[in-house]
């Protein structure tokens, strides 16, 4: 049995300014592993690409791996970037294999294509045309039927923070690693619901997605293969963004039809609770301070999130709204990770730890797309230190993986040490505090450019959770996004949709 193992991902904010070159999918730069080197920098991580070489060794099959290629969310990614991975994908299919693992995210655009995946796996299906595909995909998929017509097995994460994606590779590959194996013959239902559930509400410690994705599990357990929901990613203008849900089955093709459409019809049923309503930035920062006089000694941090400017869901993470009222509120003995401000990091790196400095900080990113420039903020701080940036996961959320913030520094200004970074990184795992000397079970008040993932990593520390409604493209206010091309009716844009089917 020879496989072909490859991973692509990126999710896609067709809002955001931040450009996504081949660069941007390597850490630290430079072009994204392949073969041997991809082998050793994947092996024993928390991802799904992990899991598929597990398995592959498990079942005594010979493999190769083209490339490894993974970027932290941003804008439509680069032709050169796409045709750069995609080419290495369908040239090492091309040799010739008997099946083929892939670790998309699903939520992949480009500057020519609105389905990245979709069209990677059909010029995979034009070099193989008999050759079983088995896919893991992001629970932020939004699912085209390029990517059903041209798969064989499709699974989702199960969980958000996505605490899942080795397991994620363990389903999707156990699947077809069995149809190689003669072991199952792997049937596949799937469609859309008409509804666009806001990202604040699609955590899984959370309903209803909790029990969305519990009876996912269910159908596994009741003898599906794969059971997905895919809530979907809102912030990009595509057609086919929203939530949908796809069942693996073995040979029976009535089951799975009935399973996908009792989970969109679950979704649907559940639809409100998938609504999003911030409260103004002014309430929040009062309700932060009550809790952090209250917050009894020995208690871990206040959160506050500005849940508006997530790297991770394509944000430029330079935006000072939220730091700005922090600022201007007094916090104390508080954080920030983090701001991303190259610029920045290398005046503080020219004027040495122990400088104080009065510089712009943040707001260089303009986000034309909703309508916003970028708003620095002069700040006058003290430069407490410095790093190069480089860390490795502790999990649960891909433990092992390697990050790289790039050069960075921690700024005290007033009372918060705020985090300048130069590379895009998210906080959700205590590896990024510790690159930078922060401990925050130490804070009294902890601000995290994060939507849901820091929960992965920092959930447990957290006295109380503040959601802080800042600005930036990752913004849950649907009216602040122009959609034009996304499928219309469709819930909650337009209250008259009606559920596929109804």
């Amino acid at each position: 049995m020879k496989l072909v193992i490859a991973q692509m991902k990126h999710e896609t904010n067709t809002y955001s300014p931040v450009p996504t070159p081949l660069s941007r999918f390597a850490v630290g730069g430079g072009e994204p592993l392949e073969g041997e080197a991809a082998i050793a920098a994947v092996r024993g991580t928390g991802s799904a690409i992990a899991a598929f070489i597990e398995l592959a060794e498990e079942a005594g099959a010979t493999y190769t791996v083209p490339i490894a290629a993974s970027a932290w969310p941003s804008g439509p990614v680069d032709r050169e970037a796409f045709e750069h991975i995609a080419g290495r994908i369908v040239a090492a299919a091309a040799q010739g294999c008997d099946g083929v693992l892939l670790d998309l995210h699903g939520a992949m655009v480009t500057q020519d294509h609105e389905d990245g995946e979709g069209e990677l796996l059909r010029r995979i299906r034009a070099v193989a045309p008999g050759v079983p595909i088995g896919v893991a995909l992001d629970m932020h998929t939004n699912l085209y039927d390029a990517m059903g017509e041209h798969s064989n097995v499709m699974a989702g994460y199960q969980t958000y923070p996505h605490v899942d994606m080795h397991g994620t590779g363990l389903r999707a590959g156990r699947a077809l690693i069995a149809q190689l194996q003669g072991r199952a013959r792997p049937t596949m239902a799937y469609g859309r619901q008409a509804m666009l559930p806001h990202v604040m509400r699609q955590g899984t410690d959370d309903s209803p997605n909790r029990e969305i994705q519990a009876r996912c599990r269910q159908m596994e357990a009741e003898g599906a293969l794969c059971a997905s929901v895919f809530v979907g990613f809102p912030n990009a203008d595509i057609h086919d963004a929203g939530l949908s849900a796809v069942v693996v089955t073995d040979g029976d093709e009535a089951l799975a039809s009935r399973w996908r459409d009792e989970l969109l019809a679950m979704a649907w049923a559940a639809r409100d609770g998938f609504v999003y309503q911030p409260e103004p930035l002014a309430d929040s920062i009062a309700r932060a301070q009550t809790l952090v006089a209250a917050r009894p000694a020995g208690a871990g941090p206040v959160v506050l999130l500005d849940h508006s400017d997530n790297c991770a869901s394509g944000g430029t993470m330079d935006t000072m709204t939220v730091l700005g009222a922090m600022l201007d509120a007094g916090f104390q003995n508080a954080a920030a990770f983090a701001v991303f401000d190259p610029a920045a990091v290398q005046a503080m790196a020219a004027a040495g730890v122990g400088a104080e400095l009065t510089l712009p900080l943040g707001g260089k990113l303009d986000m034309p797309a909703i309508g916003l420039r970028g708003e620095p903020r002069t700040v006058t701080g003290t430069v407490l230190r410095l790093s190069d940036g480089h860390y490795r996961n502790h999990g649960p959320m891909g433990a092992g993986e390697r990050n790289s913030m790039g050069p960075s520094a921690v700024l005290q200004v007033g009372g918060v040490q705020v985090v300048v970074i130069s590379n895009h990184v998210e906080p959700h795992d205590l590896a990024a505090f510790g690159a930078v000397g922060i401990d925050p079970t130490t804070l009294s008040a902890l601000m995290l450019k994060s939507r849901v993932h820091w929960r992965a990593g920092l959930r447990a520390l957290a006295h109380a959770v503040v959601e802080c409604n800042g600005t930036g493209v990752c913004t849950s206010d649907y009216e602040a996004l122009a959609f034009r091309k996304v499928r219309r009716p469709i819930y909650p844009l337009d209250v008259g949709a009606r559920a596929v089917g109804g």
